[in-house]
């Protein structure tokens, strides 16, 4: 088996690459360090079956090689985190939109497996919870830009439906819900990994907003054993599968959850968004998905507890400090 992963050296895809060559497989890692790092593959290096790319997926004549060998791919390659889809719209769109059209292009051309990545943020601020995969969407106005990235994975969806439909391509669409774990960056906005930094190093843990809003969290070694077992399943093809944890926590009780596991003197403040993001910025206030769809195909869906996966998470976080 040759799998190809864009955006392999993120944090989610790198966890991929070690899935798939625990099964043996030969795993390509195309990435062009953007957001994903070095550090997240170097371990896998020592494995001949695994090869690295550095480049963006919107070369051509390079994906046209690694796609044209490959027997399944993951399309990973994505602008992620609040911050960079706030500052960075134009990138976000581009991104997302035109790299996904030339994959789903070359997949189509030598009709191979694909796997596209999509994201919770496409049900925009949807109010029925939990979100089906067949839930409306509910965007805000494009004069703020977080609802950019919505869209471009909306479109995303959409040419890979429209391939699906059009051209027989195998393509499966899972729609991820927060997925952490150690070595996710804390650079462009990601909550977990910012507080737990935060509170080892006893400073003040800065919630934005008023912390009500909730989130589910997905252990991201749960979340990619999901994505290589759709890849076995012919009745995934042409679907959209919600791929997270249904275990629900406000942000200010997430904050006090790291406190106390951690044993940080850390105080929690509360910082309003327009300080953060500017006037204007929207979030969303519950984001819960419902997995029943991907439990009736798989019998598993990602169920490791918060407090484990915060505990994992501070002890990675505690060793990159000793290094």
């Amino acid at each position: 088996m040759n799998v190809l992963i864009t955006g392999g050296a993120g944090f989610i895809g790198s966890y991929l690459a070690e899935e798939w060559l625990k099964k043996n497989a030969k795993v390509t890692v195309i990435d062009n360090l953007s957001t994903g790092k070095k550090e997240n593959i170097i371990h896998l290096k020592k494995n001949k079956k695994f090869h690295f790319v550095r480049a963006s997926i919107t070369r051509k004549k390079i994906m046209h090689d690694l796609i044209r060998k490959s027997d399944i791919i993951y399309h990973l390659a994505a602008v992620v985190g609040v911050n960079l889809v706030v500052n960075n719209p134009i990138e976000t769109i581009k991104t997302n939109v035109f790299g996904t059209s030339l994959v789903l292009e070359l997949a189509s051309k030598y009709k191979k497996r694909i796997f596209i990545a999509s994201s919770s943020e496409v049900y925009g601020k949807t109010p029925s919870i939990p979100l089906e995969e067949s839930s409306d969407r509910l965007i805000g106005p494009t004069q703020v830009s977080r609802w950019s990235y919505s869209c471009s994975k909306a479109i995303d969806e959409f040419l890979a439906l429209g391939y699906s439909r059009k051209n027989n391509l195998a393509v499966t669409i899972t729609r991820l819900f927060n997925t952490v774990g150690p070595r996710q960056t804390s650079s462009y906005g990601m909550v977990i990994p910012r507080f737990v930094k935060q509170a080892l190093s006893n400073k003040p843990i800065t919630v934005y907003g008023d912390g009500t809003q909730s989130r589910c969290f997905a252990y991201v070694r749960d979340v990619v054993k999901c994505l290589v077992k759709l890849s076995n399943i012919e009745g995934a093809i042409g679907e959209i599968f919600n791929v997270g944890s249904q275990e629900e926590i406000t942000i200010k009780n997430l904050a006090k959850k790291i406190k106390k596991i951690s044993k940080s003197k850390s105080k929690i403040v509360y910082i309003p968004y327009k300080e953060v993001f500017g006037v204007g910025f929207e979030d969303v206030k519950r984001r819960v998905p419902d997995v029943s769809k991907l439990k009736r195909i798989l019998g598993f869906i990602p169920n490791t507890k918060l407090d484990i996966i915060l505990e994992e998470v501070i002890d990675y976080e505690k060793e990159q400090v000793s290094l």
